[in-house]
Order: structure tokens, then sequence, then C-alpha cells
């Protein structure tokens, strides 16, 4: 990993942390005051990242080809259904639980933002994708993925790109999320699966963020606010989607173009 790969990883988890660990502290009952928007604040950390290391090292123009990568948005029909596939992963649940159940309450988690309840769906699912789709996604696959794609397979860079999105997600486990090993264990599962059918989806669009930042927030959308049946469903075809995608196009590129480098 370059120095400034390291440098970004630590800016992007210092901005995040500066709202994650005051969170923690307050849910552990260390302090209190602190303002539940903040999770969501921290979500733009890895965009500072991207974008002040980017302009330390590129300066202007690096930071132009950034955004060129962040406005990306001609990759085609079939790539944009992929961009929102999580939504149909989705539909394919709720129907299957709506035939089970009789009932359309799986539906109900849609476009929820914890931190902001009055957004009616539409509105939260836009939320998703302007908060954690363009905030995490600028950095992790716009800065990250294509410097460690230059010395790393497809599959080596999204797994070590995985293990650390995964680890700056660490102090909600103190405040937002269950801690209990099998809940850690399965989220870095969840995480890693879905960082390499990120690295698929940017490689098959040829270095576009913005299809990932589509899949991302539309991701959220449809896991953060279910019940545990319906995001463990979404979860789990992601992991297929993953193997299916590995077995198909093999580690080196993890897509039917070539790896998307800087």
């Amino acid at each position: 990993m370059s120095k400034k790969t390291v440098v970004y990883f630590v800016l992007a988890y210092f901005l995040s942390w500066c709202a994650y660990v005051p969170l923690a502290l307050q849910g552990q009952g260390l302090i209190s005051g602190v303002p539940k928007w903040l999770h969501l604040a921290a979500g733009y950390g890895p965009l500072l990242a991207a974008f002040l290391v980017t302009a330390w090292t590129g300066g202007a123009a690096g930071a132009r080809e950034l955004l060129s990568r962040l406005t990306r948005w001609r990759i085609g029909w079939g790539w944009l259904a992929a961009a929102f596939s999580p939504l149909a992963v989705f539909a394919v649940v709720v129907l299957g639980l709506r035939l089970a159940t009789g009932n359309w309450q799986a539906a109900g988690g849609f476009g929820r933002v914890a931190e902001w309840p009055e957004l009616n769906p539409v509105a939260g699912w836009l939320a998703w994708i302007l908060i954690s789709g363009l905030g995490e996604e600028t950095g992790w696959r716009g800065f990250a993925l294509p410097r460690l794609q230059a010395r790393y397979s497809a599959r080596d860079a999204s797994l070590i790109l995985g293990l650390l999105w995964a680890g700056w997600h660490a102090p909600a486990f103190f405040y937002n999320y269950e801690l209990s090993l099998f809940s850690v264990l399965a989220f870095v599962v969840g995480i890693v699966a879905g960082a390499m059918v990120l690295t698929w989806l940017y490689n098959s669009t040829g270095g576009s963020v913005f299809a990932t930042i589509l899949w991302h927030g539309t991701y959220n959308a449809v896991v953060a606010g279910s019940e545990g049946a319906v995001a463990a469903a979404i979860t789990g075809a992601v992991i297929l989607a993953f193997i299916l995608i590995v077995r198909r196009y093999g580690p080196e590129t993890l897509s039917p173009r070539p790896k998307q480098v800087l």
C-alpha cells in the first residue's frame, strides 16, 4: 500500500471518528448531549479525506479527475439497473414475505433514516444516496480502490478495502449496532462481500463512482430500517453475488473489463 493511500485511510478514520467516538462514549453512558445526527455526518469523512489527499498529491488536476469519475453517469442501462439492484432484491424479499405472512409489513423499512424520522421513504432513499453513497464511495471506490488495484488483484484489493471499511465502522458497535461476536463477524463478512460486488460494478463501468454511489445508497435504504429477516436475506444475496462474480470473472479483475487503476 502506498504512503498516500495509508495517509488517506488514517485521515478518513480520524475525520469520521471525530463524530463516531463521542456517540460511542454517549452510548456507553460516559457523556451526554451528543446529537444523533453526527452519525450521518460521519459518512462524509471518506469524501473529505479523498479530496484533501488528492489535492495534496495531485493538485487541481487530480481533484478534477476524481470529480469526473463521480459524475460518470453514461454507463448504459444495464449497468444502471445493476446500480439499483439492491432495490430489486428488496422487492423480491418483501414479495416473498407477503406471500408467507399475508401482509406488507416488511416493506415499511424502505428509506427509513433513524436519525431523520420525518423523511418519507423516497426522501430517505435520496438521503442515503447523498450521505452514505456520496460520502463514503467518493473515498472507498473513488480514491482507495483504484490505487489498491494498482498493486493487488481486484479480489485482494477488495479484501483489504473491505476490512478497512469494516474497521471504520467499529465505534458504531458501541451505540448503533449489536455488539456480539456473531454480529461483528456477520457484519465484516457482509462488508467484504459488498466491497467485492462494488469492485465488480466499478471496474465494469470503467471506473464510475456514480454507479457505486447509487448501489451503496440504495443498499442502505433497503436494509438500514428493515427488520432483521429482510436485512439478512439481502445481505445473503450480496454474499451469493460475490461468489458468483469470483467464479465468473476470476480474482484478477472481478469484472468483464480490466481493473481500473490510478
